[in-house]
């Protein structure tokens, strides 16, 4: 499956061609899987007529694939509506830092516009559906419905908050703590998006590689702090899935500011 076309100075050109052929047949916003959710802060009628007057179409990427070249100036805003991605920045020998993951209900895209090209990259997991926006849709929001423009607001600050406890963990939590956060939180996400609370376990489609790289921590390191914790009882992955087996501990551990249950949330 292609990469958007890239131009010279970093940017990227928004192939039309690749968006006609991975459509997946656009669903009604008001139809939404998602809104059902009680992670999900309830709509009006008005506000789910002005995203679905917003979206574009929807695209759907298999896993590790890129949505998002770093430096790209012509990014749609999306937001994921099945699967698993991340967002990151790189260095030019190749080292990369993963901000934040990104699970269904995530908006993405916003810091592009607030600068002249996108300051990270987003990369799939898994095979992911994103719904696509067109590039003037944050002024639109704000323009026609300021509920939703601070709807917006409150996620971009979200998201900020997100990449705080990374930066918190990376400076000052040992290997155990990180990675115990980061198994909380995950967890606790992705099992607000199941209807067992995430019970019979959730989907985890991170190696390794992508825990040492959000977390700041080299491969082996990650290996054996990974082994260590699972020794000790506190969580399993097995055949994708991350099941919690003592939450309090691995709560207690992280040093986690509440229990690690995400908000409820907007949806756009």
């Amino acid at each position: 499956m292609a990469d958007p076309v890239i131009k010279e100075g970093g940017g990227s050109e928004f192939d039309e061609r690749r968006i006609k052929e991975e459509t997946t047949g656009i669903e009604d916003c008001r139809a939404c899987r998602l809104r059902a959710l009680p992670l999900f802060i309830d709509q009006s009628p008005e506000e789910q007529a002005l995203v679905q007057s917003l979206k574009r179409t929807e695209v759907r990427l298999g896993a590790m694939e890129t949505l998002i070249h770093e430096g790209q100036t012509d990014a749609p805003l999306y937001t994921l509506l099945r699967g698993w991605a991340f967002r990151y920045k790189s260095l030019s020998d190749g080292r990369r830092q993963i901000l934040s993951f990104l699970l269904a209900g995530d908006f993405i895209g916003v810091q592009q516009k607030m600068s002249d090209a996108a300051a990270h990259g987003v990369e799939t997991l898994t095979e992911s559906i994103f719904c696509v926006f067109q590039r003037d849709s944050l002024w639109e929001i704000h323009r026609r419905s300021p509920s939703m423009g601070f709807n917006l607001t409150w996620l971009t600050a979200h998201d900020e908050s997100i990449v705080d406890d990374t930066l918190l963990s990376v400076g000052r939590r040992s290997a155990e703590e990180r990675i115990a956060m980061l198994l909380i939180l995950l967890f606790k996400r992705a099992a607000a998006l199941q209807a067992d609370a995430g019970v019979a376990g959730v989907p985890f489609p991170l190696t390794q590689q992508h825990i040492a790289d959000g977390l700041g921590l080299s491969l082996v390191h990650t290996n054996k702090t990974l082994r260590k914790l699972e020794r000790r009882g506190l969580h399993r992955i097995a055949d994708g899935r991350l099941y919690m087996r003592d939450v309090k501990a691995l709560v207690r551990l992280a040093d986690l500011y509440g229990d690690g249950r995400p908000p409820q949330r907007p949806l756009v």
